[in-house]
């Protein structure tokens, strides 16, 4: 089989299909345009987030058997036609759950104990205890939205620090040792701590708004490194404002490009976001760790093999 690859991963990928009989070629800076023509090509394609696989890609690559993405979300891919088209979706986000999950709790611990705001003040001279007093984990319920392979990760981690974990998803008896599963209304009314894990879809588009947010019972923490635009900013940057949101943590944004390369815009909801003490903001990095750039990849690996093992 002959594969493209539109991203640079780690060096596994090619190594270990190399060596079970997959043809390569890289390609890291061709055009949209530039791959249509070729397209027809190749077997499979190996992406992440550069180039939109519409359908209108899709019906240039007439021989196309597979599309890998290293990573968790499909979003950049015309996922309804690929499968009429008869075409196998990878993804892997088994890869990253734990780089995720750490994350989460990276952020919100440096956001509830003022751990950066202080280290900066005490760097310029400033020494405040009072004013920097933090905010346990400990005794508080956290609410997770989405329960697949990145909530139960976060769910495992939060389990060691004595608080409760309840988590709404669209699937039935998921739950587990770690988090139990409660309807969306029992989420709102218990909720200290809001963390999301949901893909990005015509649902979940703008999810965490205004309405849901007054819906909620208590003054909450909020947490996410799912999808930018699965939350309004306008209206979370409105809670933040009020006290509603008590403080949040964003690794991702909803003006971020659709590579997830930088950001698309500048406006006054996003200056906020960069300037509020409440406010804790990373490049769409919870996934990527050392080991979950090795790890991502070799799910990919594993996957493919099992699907279309070479003689």
């Amino acid at each position: 089989m002959k594969i493209l690859l539109l991203d640079k991963n780690h060096p596994l990928i090619t190594e270990q299909l190399s060596a079970k009989g997959f043809l390569f070629e890289e390609d890291f800076t061709s055009t949209y345009e530039d791959v249509l023509k070729k397209i027809e090509n190749y077997d499979g394609i190996i992406i992440r987030s550069r180039i939109p696989i519409d359908q209108n890609f899709l019906e240039h690559a007439k021989n196309l058997k597979f599309i890998a993405r290293v990573g968790a979300g499909m979003e950049n891919i015309d996922v309804e036609f690929a499968k009429k088209s008869g075409i196998a979706l990878i993804s892997s986000p088994e890869g990253n759950r734990d780089s995720v999950a750490e994350h989460v709790l990276g952020m919100l611990l440096i956001l509830m104990n003022r751990l950066f705001i202080s280290s900066q003040e005490v760097k310029n001279g400033i020494w405040k205890r009072e004013e920097n007093r933090g905010d346990e984990i400990l005794g508080k319920t956290v609410g997770l939205i989405g329960y697949g392979n990145m909530g139960k990760a976060v769910a495992k981690r939060f389990s060691g620090f004595g608080c409760k974990v309840i988590f709404h998803d669209i699937l039935a008896d998921i739950g587990d040792e770690f988090a139990t599963q409660v309807s969306l209304d029992t989420l709102k009314k218990e909720t200290d701590i809001l963390s999301i894990h949901l893909p990005i879809t015509k649902e979940t588009h703008y999810i965490i708004d205004e309405k849901f947010i007054s819906g909620m019972a208590k003054d909450f923490y909020f947490v996410n490194t799912a999808r930018g635009k699965n939350v309004k900013t306008n209206d979370l940057v409105n809670a933040i404002k009020s006290g509603k949101v008590k403080g949040a943590a964003l690794d991702v944004l909803e003006f971020e490009k659709a590579s997830f390369e930088n950001l698309d815009t500048e406006n006054e909801d996003l200056e906020f976001l960069l300037n509020s003490e409440k406010v804790i903001v990373t490049p769409h990095i919870g996934g990527w760790t050392i080991q979950s750039k090795e790890k991502l990849a070799q799910v990919i690996v594993d996957k493919i093999l099992v699907q279309f093992p070479q003689s």
